[in-house]
């Protein structure tokens, strides 16, 4: 992702976003964000951590309505948020610095999971 993020950044990237706020581009960043692993990754871990041993089966299915909840709120508001005209239009223009930046951050943050060292507990 870093490579990827930063060859953006130098060379510029073909955008096929249109900027018009329509339906479609509402549609595909739904589905984007409604289809992303990393959340249900995530939510997997708060879950692992947030519930002991003995739940009882209402504290998973609270937990779990709980999360539902929160996911819908964030992922439907990203879709929103980032179909609208004035939104498509501006990441467009700053698309080689936010390529840049999170190019920087992802090759970090490779970097510093490469060169951890493992202590053995």
């Amino acid at each position: 992702m870093a490579i990827e993020s930063l060859r953006s950044a130098w060379y510029g990237r073909s955008l096929s976003a249109r900027a018009d706020g329509s339906r479609h581009s509402f549609l595909r960043g739904l589905a984007i964000h409604l289809t992303n692993p990393k959340a249900i990754l995530a939510w997997g871990a708060i879950s692992a951590i947030d519930l002991l041993r003995d739940a009882s089966m209402w504290d998973v299915w609270f937990l779990y309505r709980a999360l539902m909840a929160c996911s819908s709120v964030v992922f439907l508001g990203y879709a929103v948020l980032f179909s609208a005209r004035r939104i498509i239009a501006g990441s467009m223009r700053a698309a080689r610095v936010l390529d840049a930046g999170f190019g920087r951050l992802f090759g970090t943050a490779s970097i510093r999971v490469l060169t951890a060292r493992i202590v053995p507990g």
